[in-house]
């Protein structure tokens, strides 16, 4: 079972996750929060593998949140997706800065919220190739050169190309297809360029080959 976490502070929008996500065999949700205060206590204390988090909350914000609970070791297990009214660029990337594994808007289809759940709890980063390229755009605003990434001298070349292609917001079967791979040796080389880099998850890959100069604007898709 895949255990989910809402925190939303309007009760409403929490019922209807609520509907949906216990309509799912494989998964259920274990807790609700209305502040984000409450969002890490109850993270803490559950440990769900996926918390779905709102970002204007009472209180501690639902980026704030998201900081907290990636930096409790404890935690390590629980993946972020920020569900949120307002697609805004600066929302986007604040949430992946803060160790977000996805980002989604309220309006999103009710089965791809399902999907969504279902990626990041498998460690996989949500992010559509319009969402990665806008979120590349915006690091480089933020990045004006180019800054060392820690492990990256580790990589193979393969593993260089594959963390390329991630950061374009490819899929593993895509990647595969690209670079004439199967799917699970691709999958394998994600793996241990996650490790490498010390990257929770592909959504910080995207950070990291962006500000390592791997990836420049126009180059994703």
């Amino acid at each position: 079972m895949i255990d989910v976490l809402l925190a939303d502070d309007q009760a409403l929008v929490r019922g209807g996750f609520r509907a949906l996500v216990d309509s799912e065999d494989d998964m259920r949700v274990v807790a609700e929060a209305s502040t984000g205060d409450d969002a890490v206590r109850l993270t803490l204390e559950h440990l769900p593998h996926v918390v779905l988090m709102d970002i204007r909350m009472p209180g501690l914000d639902g980026l704030e949140a998201t900081r907290r609970i990636v930096a409790a070791p404890r935690a390590s297990g629980v993946h972020v997706v920020v569900v949120t009214t307002f697609e805004l660029d600066e929302y986007v990337t604040e949430a992946i800065r803060a160790g977000a594994s996805g980002f989604l808007v309220k309006d999103t289809e009710p089965a791809d919220l399902v999907r969504a759940v279902r990626v990041a709890a498998a460690g996989d980063a949500l992010l559509s190739p319009t969402v990665t390229r806008r979120l590349l755009a915006r690091v480089a605003e933020a990045t004006r050169a180019v800054a060392p990434v820690p492990g990256l001298d580790g990589l193979t070349p393969r593993e260089r190309e594959v963390l390329v292609e991630v950061a374009g917001g490819l899929a593993n079967d895509e990647i595969a297809a690209r670079l004439y791979l199967s799917e699970s040796t691709v999958k394998t080389h994600v793996s241990r360029v996650l490790t490498k880099l010390g990257a929770r998850d592909r959504a910080q890959l995207v950070v990291l080959a962006y500000e390592a100069g791997l990836v420049r604007p126009g180059w994703a898709g």
